[in-house]
């Protein structure tokens, strides 16, 4: 860690330590990325990443307790204490949730996924509803950790963190009516179908903006945070970065972009909306989801009008002379 020793008595944010202690594992001192190893999959929700977050890099903060998750599907996938008995659980410096989201790159460079991200059952907010050990909830502030991760060029099976951004929920929601209407109890469909053995699980799929999808954040380490004065408690990060985004009414909310201060040059970007958003029509219902589509045509001889010599062949079901296929996304 690199604690200010110019100000002994001022209480650290968790999340300006967990961003060093990222930087740290996943980047050399000339910003280069670190490989590491992470062990295998065990199976299809077993995620090594978050385990060795929690289990290595982030296990030895000063005067902070990390805390996974107790297994898969659960949300967050860690949340940081200070040992300290916490009092105010809305505040950074004493608690705090962090959900990590994994990311691939593209075939062109980009990062995957860039202009909008699952987030599954979960909207992202800044603030987060967890339970005690005597199942009281409790609401705390909510972090996300975005982390492209790639494979190194040699075959030694390592892995490198080519981009990460640790940011408030906020940036991306800080509605929290909407994520408690999601994350609530839902009243699953029984006996549906012919044979009533189906179920409706209603599972509402959600996509919300991906960070690194904002070109200035990518290939770096960013800490996006709604201070604009945290260099001034830890003088190794510096702000590098204004991001502003408008709201539906047209308000402006304002979050502070920071590299380590080896990475940064002094200067102070300005960015207003920066998000890559794809086009939708609201008013369109978007293709259903694992449906499979090809586009029928009859054959030519029945097009001219012409009787065909394959009669036994239905022209809706010639699938190997007239069926052409077309997927859509």
């Amino acid at each position: 860690m690199e604690p200010n020793r110019g100000a002994p008595d001022i209480v650290p944010d968790i999340t300006v330590l967990v961003f060093l202690a990222l930087r740290r594992r996943f980047f050399d001192d000339a910003g280069m990325p670190r490989p590491f190893a992470l062990r295998p999959k065990r199976n299809t929700q077993d995620d090594p990443l978050d385990e060795f977050l929690a289990a290595v890099v982030l296990a030895d903060l000063e005067d902070v307790r990390c805390l996974a998750a107790p297994g898969p599907l659960t949300t967050p996938d860690m949340v940081l204490c200070t040992l300290r008995r916490p009092t105010r659980p809305e505040d950074s410096t004493q608690l705090v949730g962090i959900e990590v989201k994994k990311l691939e790159r593209s075939p062109r460079g980009t990062v995957a996924r860039g202009s909008g991200l699952d987030y599954n059952t979960t909207p992202p907010c800044g603030r987060i509803r967890v339970y005690d050990v005597r199942g009281n909830a409790v609401d705390i502030r909510g972090f996300y950790l975005f982390v492209c991760l790639e494979p190194t060029s040699d075959s030694s099976g390592r892995v490198v963190v080519s981009a990460f951004a640790l940011v408030d929920g906020n940036l991306l929601n800080e509605d929290f009516d909407l994520y408690l209407g999601i994350t609530g109890e839902r009243t699953k469909r029984i006996g549906l179908g012919t044979f009533a053995d189906g179920a409706d699980r209603a599972r509402p799929m959600l996509i919300f903006g991906n960070p690194l999808g904002i070109p200035q954040l990518d290939r770096s380490a960013t800490l996006v945070h709604p201070s604009d004065d945290l260099s001034v408690y830890e003088p190794s990060i510096q702000r590098a970065y204004t991001i502003k985004r408008t709201v539906s009414r047209g308000e402006i909310r304002s979050f502070h972009g920071y590299r380590h201060a080896l990475d940064s040059d002094g200067a102070v970007v300005d960015l207003l909306d920066p998000f890559p958003t794809p086009k939708r029509d609201a008013n369109l219902e978007p293709d259903p989801e694992g449906v499979s589509r090809c586009r029928l045509t009859s054959p030519p001889s029945l097009r001219r009008g012409q009787p065909s010599r394959r009669q036994a062949d239905p022209p809706h079901l010639n699938r190997h002379r007239s069926a052409t296929p077309s997927t859509s996304g």
